[in-house]
C-alpha cells in the first residue's frame, strides 16, 4: 500500500489533539491510484518530532498509542524522551514539572522505555531529514545521519545507561570532528534535540527559549546560519514552541506549543497542506 508522509509536531502527552489530529488527516487522505469512487485511501505514514512525552496529561496513553502504531510511525527523539529515560534510569531526578509518573508505574514500563530508546535522532525520507531541534551547519544530510547514528547504537546497547550519565552538559558548544567518546555524543545529541540558537560558525547557545527575535548578540536561529549544508535537502523539526510554525521551501517547523494551549500541527509532506487540532492549556506559559 502507498502511503502519505506526515509529519507532527510536539505532542509532549497530549494524546486527545492527537487523536483528533490523525482522524481529520486520514478522512482527508486522496484515493488509491484510480481514483474510482470507493476506492481504498491511501494510508498515511506518521513522522513525530519527537518529545512525545511530558508535560501533557496522559504521557502514559500517548506512548502506548504511537508505540501501537507500528510501522505506520516513525519517532525521532526529543530531550523531553531522553529526560524520561534518565529519570527512569535513576541518572537524573524527575523535575516538579513532569508528568510521565504513571510510566514509570505502569506495568508494561520496560517494554515502553526499551522501545522509546530504539528510536533514532534523526531520520531521512524523500527528500526530508526529520530532526527534533535542529542540524549544525558544519552537517549535511548524510554527515547528520551518520552522527545521530552514533548515538542510537550506544542507547541501544548494554551499556545505555552509563551513556545517559555523560550525555548531560552544555560543553563542548560546538562541533569539532576530532571530538571522541562522551563529548563527540554530547555534542550530537545537543545539537538534534536541545539546539535553538547558534553563532554562524556553530557554537550552540542553550540558555535563550524564546522566538527568533530574543537571540543573544552574535548569535542567530540555527537554520540562518550562512552557508547551512544541510539547506540542500527540506529540515523538519520541533522544539522550539516559541518559534511557532515555519514553513519555507526548505524547512519545516512544526512545535506550535499544543501542551501551552496552542495547538498540535500536522504537514502533508505531498502537497504542504496544514492540519492542526487546538490543545487545552495543559502548562502554564513558560516554554521551553
Amino acid at each position: 500500500m502507498n502511503s502519505e508522509l506526515i509529519a507532527i509536531g510536539d505532542v509532549q502527552g497530549c494524546l486527545s489533539p492527537l487523536t483528533e489530529l490523525i482522524a481529520a488527516i486520514a478522512a482527508d487522505a486522496p484515493a488509491g491510484a484510480d481514483g474510482a469512487a470507493g476506492s481504498q485511501r491511501i494510508a498515511p505514514h506518521l513522522l513525530f518530532t519527537g518529545d512525545l512525552v511530558n508535560r501533557g496529561p496522559q504521557s502514559l496513553a500517548t506512548l502506548r498509542f504511537v508505540r501501537a502504531l507500528g510501522e505506520r510511525a516513525t519517532v525521532v527523539l526529543g530531550n523531553h524522551d531522553l529526560h524520561l529515560l534518565a529519570v527512569a534510569s535513576g541518572v537524573r531526578p524527575a523535575h516538579p514539572s513532569d508528568t510521565f509518573g504513571e510510566i514509570l508505574a505502569a506495568p508494561d514500563r520496560d517494554e515502553l522505555l526499551d522501545w522509546l530508546r530504539t528510536r533514532p535522532l534523526a531520520h531521512r525520507c524523500d527528500g526530508h531529514l526529520l530532526v527534533h531541534a535542529g542540524v549544525l551547519p558544519q552537517w549535511d544530510a548524510a554527515t547528520t545521519m551518520a552522527l545521530a547514528a552514533e548515538v542510537e547504537e550506544v542507547l541501544r546497547g548494554d551499556d545505555w545507561v552509563e551513556f545517559l550519565r555523560t550525555m548531560y552538559g552544555n560543553r563542548p558548544a560546538r562541533w569539532n570532528d576530532a571530538l571522541r567518546g562522551a563529548e563527540r555524543l554530547r555534542v550530537i545529541v545537543n545539537a538534534l534535540t536541545r539546539m535553538r540558537f547558534i553563532t554562524p560558525d556553530g557554537e550552540m547557545d542553550f540558555t535563550v527559549k524564546e522566538g527568533a527575535g530574543a537571540a543573544p548578540p552574535g548569535y542567530l536561529p540555527w537554520f540562518e546560519a550562512p552557508g547551512r549544508r544541510s539547506a540542500g535537502v527540506t529540515v523538519i523539526f520541533g522544539h522550539w514552541s516559541m518559534l511557532g510554525l515555519i514553513e519555507q521551501p526548505h524547512l519545516i517547523g512544526l512545535d506550535t506549543g499544543c501542551v501551552w494551549g496552542g495547538a498540535l500541527s500536522a504537514v502533508r509532506l505531498a502537497d504542504r497542506k496544514l492540519f492542526q487540532a487546538s490543545c487545552p492549556q495543559a502548562r502554564a506559559p513558560g516554554r521551553s
